[in-house]
């Protein structure tokens, strides 16, 4: 189970992850969906290419520009997060959205927590993997923590002065 577009679903996407014993030139891809590392995806580009349904993903260290030229054959791109305190995913997410254009489903992966859920929606993503040790129902409610926010982002174009109406001082305008 995912949190996508602010409900829980079924996944059924697979993300696949290498072993110490795998390389990214020779690891043998599923069928069906499979989101797969950046470095596999570079190595076998010519192989899954002809995939429909191949989704891949990011690590906090890697450079989501190197998919700049291949971002429009992805439905899915998912974003590791390998530690909570890791915040570079939130870049590569708002990279992917604004500098990059990318228009599919955005997941956060790996170790993601209620507390971040707000804010990663706020930089693009729209689709979350919670630990698997913590309840998806509680996370579901991370991303209502707050009723309003001030600046714009991927999620909100408009800062909260220009979206909110204010009656004009009475006195000021007679002046």
């Amino acid at each position: 189970m995912i949190i996508k577009n602010n409900a829980i679903v079924a996944d059924d996407w697979v993300v696949l992850r290498l072993n110490e014993q795998d390389s990214a030139e020779n690891v043998m891809i599923p069928e069906g969906r499979v989101i797969v590392p950046l470095q596999v995806w570079l190595k076998q580009r010519n192989l899954l290419q002809e995939r429909t349904e191949i989704g891949v993903w990011l690590a906090s260290d890697e450079r989501p520009e190197t998919l700049k030229e291949d971002i429009d054959k992805f439905s899915v791109i998912a974003v590791d997060f390998p530690k909570f305190s890791d915040g570079r995913g939130y870049s590569i997410a708002y990279n992917l959205r604004a500098r990059l254009g990318y228009v599919g489903e955005m997941r956060a992966i790996g170790d993601v927590l209620r507390d971040q859920l707000f804010y990663m929606q706020r930089v693009g993503f729209d689709a979350f993997a919670p630990r698997q040790d913590r309840s998806i129902e509680d996370a579901l409610k991370g991303l209502a923590d707050f009723s309003e926010v001030y600046q714009t982002s991927i999620n909100s174009k408009l800062p909260l002065f220009r979206r909110v109406q204010r009656k004009g001082n009475a006195a000021a305008s007679l002046a």
